[in-house]
């Protein structure tokens, strides 16, 4: 998807989230959709939230950081019929041992961002994992 025209990249990206609908595992869908996006060191700075990119402009700019790349699981996700009303958050989180930050997607019951490999149960994250910053993502709806 991502090295085709905008236009293509929206109708692809369309076609994906009709496709969360019924999905058995749709955050693993979300987590390997993403694995393929053009990758940049920093893009957008996720301490200042009135400067984040909206979905069309993520999909527009088609570059990447590991901030777009959570922006996008939760754009994908909440603009679907089956989360619309899911409340999710976006953590900037700190690992103090590891000299390491995340930025994690929460619902109630599961986290992406921490692993890059699979979505998580919120009750198996580290304890060592704090949250400085939450951002309730029910005001982008």
């Amino acid at each position: 998807m991502f090295n085709k025209t905008y236009e293509e990249r929206l109708a692809v990206w369309s076609q994906f989230r009709d496709s969360l609908e019924d999905s058995d595992d749709p955050f693993q869908d979300v987590i390997e959709f993403y694995k393929l996006a053009p990758c940049v060191s920093i893009h957008t700075d996720p301490w200042d939230s009135q400067m984040w990119p909206t979905a069309w402009e993520l999909l527009q700019e088609n570059q990447y950081c590991d901030f777009c790349r959570v922006l996008s699981y939760y754009f994908s996700l909440q603009l679907t019929e089956r989360f619309s009303d899911a409340n999710f958050e976006i953590h900037i989180c700190t690992m103090r041992e590891e000299n390491y930050f995340y930025i994690l997607v929460v619902n109630q019951k599961w986290v992406l961002g921490y692993d890059e490999t699979q979505a998580i149960d919120i009750s198996t994250l580290p304890k060592e994992v704090k949250s400085q910053v939450v951002y309730d993502m029910s005001e982008y709806r």
